[in-house]
């Protein structure tokens, strides 16, 4: 979030560098390749929108060419890794107080290059009022849209693409916010817009709404009557008066009535029986601060009756509260929340958005872009360029900015192909992919941001490493670094900026800012190096597994691949074993695993079910490279195979830490399969399939998987998932319910997390499930 300093509308981009703490290009990044504009104008905000295309730099894997060799080299790597410029799609939100309309304007004008459009989708009250300015600065028409409609749109969009999109207020909680998982099934739902008046939406489909009511008392009526009681004139300077009021000065409660409780219709003593009430009998003034919460209780108290009476006529439990009224401040969120649950006894949630100001600028958008049908690909919050939720108590953090002199950023990245839930979870609607809550869970959350802070060196030095040939690598790593521990600070005072807190989000922040900075890979290098080795060892491990009886190879084939797990550089505990002992492999791996009976350990049912009929198809989502994946999953799956058992081999679609690619996955199957008969005939015969997941992050959501992926689990009548490795077992889906029996198996590299679990550094986890029937 980006500071302003004293306002003013000058006409050149120097005049924007005055007036802002942040450089211009930070909040409007990327212009130069922007190619579409859409702008909502409120009656104090405004809120532009453009979509750009983001050149970024990605590692790419291929095969060497070894027509006319007699062979390979006993040195080469098993395969080659290239550079390459890739271009992406990116949506850019920025909101800024209409003081900076000029200047932003002119700064947008001066950087136009590649624009597409001749026009600019505009919504909102000020589209009419900054028409001209608009047209004349940027050379674009004007085309007005339906301020309703983009509301509805970007309502929408947010929902399905921000997993915690939604949040509820507690007013003594701390954090105050309590985010909740959405799902891609968001519909239908109650959206209660709160701007001058009061409008009320059911919204059923992505195109079907409808208007079912309202009210003409909303924002306008508390902002008019606050002014008239006060003589304020400004919204926020009533709402700051208001929060410093005693509404009970001037309401007359059921206690002043009845001198306590009423009992006979069960109402409490401190319930408002007449807002205003005290002020016709007292022969006193009321201070202007008392004023203004009784008028903010009055209000908000209406509104949530009224939204709460056509939740329950319409049979709606998801009530999503927006408008100026809202826009983020705690005491209307607070009044409203004890409104709903009042009236409703607690049977409707009142819920609030993240992006709640942005739904009119995203929807005037996805109007415009209507020919490129945005809605069929799947967006991400790219946390790198956003600037997440600042806390609503200024004393909560020192460092806090002034609401009204800010730069909010939010920026989404276009996704490669469209993300759904995997088939096979047994409620999608609860499934909850982290095992912690950071932004609950003090202690565990100091721990983590802690540990991400003090490996920050090691990611900078292994980023420089990865690209030796660069003369700007320090430079941008040192950037990344800046950046990273920059988002690391503000999590330490604002755990809810990006929703809830976990481990995965820490994990995925920091590889959005070193995509950020053009490392799309720095352990590349480490992966090529480790599959090699790996390789080489391959025939050896297959064949000490074949020479064991039955009952004895299903265990070391456990072992292996609980052993291959251990080869992960994301944990501290064995990147320093790795760095340090270059000659640490498969059967010293193996020594560090916990003795049975493991820390968890369901093994013994496990072999029992081995015993009985093969599973007809078996998804596995894979963790490492090298070690663990061609000689810890790769004879696993070869068993499978064996046992007449299809699989579904799932790997990350991009790079993260040293997990294994869908790309390098397809290099070392084809590598196995030549020197492996059964995985040679299995990829021929289509019983063994190699898939991406969809992600690009060390741990995974089961509601955000390739659409390509769901479908063939579907197809194949997949009925065992097997799920290994800390970031996606523990971290994650530890306690996901499945339709299919399920293993989630992992080491346990990290002594914090171990003794938390009750067990200690390389405690081993091997949970299999069996669905109740």
């Amino acid at each position: 979030m980006a500071e302003c300093g004293a306002s003013g509308s000058g006409s050149s981009g120097d005049s924007l560098d005055k007036s802002i703490t942040l450089p211009p290009d930070e909040i409007f990044r990327n212009l130069e390749n922007a190619k579409r504009f859409a702008i909502d104008i409120g009656g104090s905000l405004t809120k532009l929108a453009y979509y750009s295309t983001v050149q970024h730099k990605v590692a790419k894997v291929r095969s060497f060419d070894h027509s006319g060799k007699d062979a390979e080299q006993e040195h080469e790597p098993p395969y080659e890794i290239s550079v390459q410029e890739e271009i992406t799609a990116r949506l850019h939100f920025i909101k800024f107080e209409n003081t900076y309309i000029e200047t932003c304007l002119d700064f947008i004008k001066d950087h136009l290059v590649n624009t597409e459009t001749k026009v600019i989708q505009a919504t909102g009250g000020g589209a009419y009022k900054f028409k001209d300015l608009i047209e004349q600065k940027l050379r674009l028409k004007v085309d007005k849209e339906d301020v309703m409609t983009c509301l509805i749109k970007g309502c929408n969009f947010v929902l399905k693409n921000i997993p915690h999109e939604a949040f509820m207020y507690q007013k003594d909680a701390d954090p105050e916010f309590r985010f909740q998982t959405n799902h891609p099934n968001i519909f239908p739902y109650l959206l209660v817009n709160i701007g001058s008046g009061v409008s009320i939406v059911k919204v059923e489909t992505e195109d079907k709404f409808e208007w079912i009511g309202g009210s003409s008392i909303g924002g306008g009526t508390f902002w008019g009557l606050g002014a008239l009681l006060t003589k304020t004139k400004k919204f926020d300077e009533l709402l700051h008066l208001a929060s410093k009021g005693q509404h009970t000065n001037v309401d007359m409660l059921v206690g002043d009535i009845y001198g306590g409780a009423y009992q006979t219709l069960g109402l409490s003593g401190n319930l408002i029986a007449s807002s205003f009430g005290k002020s016709a009998t007292a022969d006193k003034e009321f201070s202007k601060e008392d004023m203004s919460k009784s008028l903010l209780h009055m209000i908000s108290n209406d509104i949530g009756q009224l939204a709460c009476l056509y939740a329950k006529l319409h049979n709606l439990d998801k009530v999503y509260f927006g408008g100026f009224f809202i826009r983020g401040h705690p005491a209307t969120m607070r009044t409203i929340t004890y409104s709903i649950n009042f009236f409703s006894k607690g049977e409707v949630q009142a819920l609030f958005l993240r992006h709640e100001g942005y739904l009119g600028a995203i929807g005037a958008f996805l109007k415009g872009a209507e020919q490129d049908n945005p809605n069929q690909y799947s967006w991400g919050e790219n946390y790198a360029g956003s600037s997440g939720l600042m806390s609503t108590s200024p004393e909560l953090y020192p460092m806090q900015r002034a609401r009204s002199g800010t730069f909010d950023l939010l920026e989404m990245d276009r996704l490669e192909r469209p993300l759904v839930d995997l088939p096979l979870l047994l409620d999608p609607s609860s499934y909850i992919p982290d095992t912690v809550d950071l932004t609950d869970d003090a202690m565990a959350r100091k721990y983590w941001l802690t540990c991400f802070e003090e490996a920050l060196d090691g990611v900078v030095n292994r980023a420089i490493a990865s690209q030796p040939d660069s003369i700007d690598a320090a430079e941008r790593a040192e950037k990344f670094r800046q950046k990273y521990w920059n988002k690391l600070q503000t999590l330490r005072h604002q755990p809810f900026a990006y929703g809830t807190l976990t481990v995965r989000s820490l994990l995925e922040t920091r590889e959005h800012c070193l995509n950020e900075f053009n490392f799309p890979d720095p352990y590349s290098k480490v992966k090529q190096r480790e599959n090699g080795i790996a390789l080489k060892c391959f025939q050896r491990v297959i064949r000490s597994l074949d020479s064991l009886g039955w009952e004895e190879r299903q265990f070391a084939l456990v072992k292996g691949l609980l052993a291959g797990n251990v080869f992960d550089w994301g944990a501290k505990a064995v990147s320093d074993v790795l760095e340090s002992e270059p000659q640490f492999g498969f059967e010293e791996a193996k020594k560090k695993l916990q003795e049975r009976p493991w820390l968890v350990d369901s093994y013994g049912e496990w072999l029992q079910r081995l015993k009985g009929p093969p599973h007809k198809c078996a998804l596995i989502f894979a963790d490492n490279s090298g070690i663990d994946i061609i000689l810890g999953v790769f004879p696993f799956v070869r068993e499978l195979l064996f046992r007449g058992t299809e699989v579904i081999l799932a790997c990350n679609s991009g790079p993260a830490l040293n997990d294994v690619t869908y790309s390098e996955s397809l290099i070392v199957a084809e590598r196995i399969a030549a020197m492996d008969p059964l995985i040679q005939s299995a990829l021929k015969e289509d019983k063994l399939l190699l898939v991406q997941t969809g992600s690009s992050s060390p741990c995974l959501d089961l509601s955000r998987l390739d659409k390509g992926l769901a479908v063939l689990v579907r197809e194949r009548s997949t009925d065992l998932v097997i799920i290994e490795g800390m970031g996606r077992a523990i971290h994650t889906n530890y306690h996901a319910a499945l339709r299919c029996e399920s293993l989630k198996l992992a080491v346990i590299k990290n002594s914090w997390l171990a003794d938390r679990l009750g067990g200690r550094l390389f405690s081993v986890i091997f949970k299999y499930e069996v669905p109740a029937k």
